[in-house]
């Protein structure tokens, strides 16, 4: 599917439920060299009554697939992220998606697009329900602990790998310490796996979608 909204083509893949709604929305953010269909695995474990919403990266990338910034050399900083969360900021709004209701946008990134999501959050925290981080890492160059209370409350899902290879576990680590400091609730699984979720922690993103549709009943 694409959009040609806020300047970009964005191709995206999109699943609404039956009905009318407007339903929670879940914003599927791929890493480096994916796409649109890279974060399909993981919806069996997402809750049914929610939109899902996945966009291609904007930026191509040589080796196959897309990313969501243009560096690669060192850990990127927030700026380099800022074009990618601004234009999905811009896009995201009820006049492109009439069956959304964004006042409850949950956020599941893996890798880079973890990473993304992070980025996301802390620039428009008022926009974010959840946040779900799957093995991946906190742009440089953010600040320190918030002092003005936006991530208090805030649900926060991480899981990292022990064995992971392409973004230490350390980066996982500091970003729960981030959050946990911030206020927010932060639910952390760790596995004995590289760059990808164990089945434990597979099962714990499961849990915590249901603790967020408990706590909205």
């Amino acid at each position: 599917m694409a959009d040609s909204g806020s300047q970009i083509e964005w191709v995206y893949r999109a699943s609404q439920p039956d009905g009318s709604g407007p339903f929670p929305v879940i914003l599927l953010l791929h890493g480096w060299t994916g796409d649109e269909n890279s974060m399909w695995v993981f919806t069996s474990r997402l809750p049914a009554n929610h939109l899902l919403i996945a966009p291609r990266g904007l930026y191509p990338v040589s080796q196959g697939g897309y990313a969501w910034h243009t560096t690669h050399n060192g850990w990127p900083n927030i700026a380099q992220f800022l074009p990618a969360v601004e234009a999905l900021n811009e896009w995201l709004v009820p006049a492109r998606f009439p069956g959304a209701d964004f006042s409850e946008m949950h956020l599941v990134g893996f890798s880079q697009g973890a990473a993304l999501a992070y980025a996301f959050t802390l620039i428009h925290a008022e926009r974010v329900a959840s946040l779900s981080a799957l093995s991946g890492f906190m742009p440089e160059a953010t600040a320190d602990g918030p002092a003005d209370g936006r991530y208090k409350g805030l649900p926060v899902f991480i899981t990292h790998g022990t064995r992971d290879v392409l973004v230490p576990v350390e980066r996982a680590r500091q970003a729960a310490e981030f959050f946990d400091q911030a206020g927010a609730e932060v639910t952390y699984c760790e596995h004995d796996v590289g760059h990808k979720l164990s089945a434990a922690c597979f099962r714990g993103l499961e849990e915590f979608f249901q603790r967020s549709e408990r706590r909205n009943d």
